[in-house]
């Protein structure tokens, strides 16, 4: 059975869909890892802040 007309490719074209392939998913990964580093940033100052608060209540109160 022949393919249809217009879809021939040349001999390294599985090589370049493979390699486009794998910089959408490169891509796809570091827009993830972009997420998680700000989600971890917001986390981080979020516990920095509590602990601040934390020990400035357990101060004693100077009047």
């Amino acid at each position: 059975m022949l393919p249809p007309f217009g879809c021939c490719h040349d001999a390294d074209g599985g090589l370049a869909a493979h390699r486009r392939y794998q910089e959408r998913k490169l891509r796809m990964l570091r827009f993830w890892r972009d997420g998680v580093e700000r989600q971890l940033a917001a986390v981080t100052a979020a516990i920095s802040t509590l602990e601040q608060q934390m020990q400035r209540d357990a101060s004693p109160a100077q009047d």
